[in-house]
């Protein structure tokens, strides 16, 4: 089995509409190479951002998960590294779990 692609999103911009659009035309055509060139899966590991992010962010794995099907692709977030890593390791090892946003937190 091919191995889950780990693509890890620069800054985006403050305001939640913004980053949304950059996310879209910059990461997204990203994750599609991902799978067109053979990645069981795809995780985006976003920066952490405010509360009004959330839905965007959402809304964003939901749409791709169904878009790459079958291609998992799910997006995680969080400034804790160990706890992004954490996460990355058993998303790369959950063969059922596609289309979620995963903010994280440490301890």
């Amino acid at each position: 089995m091919a191995a889950q692609a780990v693509l890890t999103v620069g800054d985006l911009p403050d305001a939640a509409l913004d980053a949304a659009a950059q996310f879209h035309q910059v990461w997204v055509p990203a994750a599609k190479r991902e799978g067109e060139q053979g990645a069981a899966a795809v995780a985006l590991v976003l920066p952490h951002a405010p509360v009004d992010h959330t839905d965007w962010r959402r809304a964003s794995a939901h749409d791709l998960a169904r878009a790459m099907a079958p291609i998992r692709v799910n997006l995680v977030s969080g400034s804790d590294q160990a706890a992004v890593a954490a996460t990355l390791a058993y998303l790369s090892n959950a063969p059922g779990v596609t289309g979620h946003y995963c903010p994280v937190h440490g301890d």
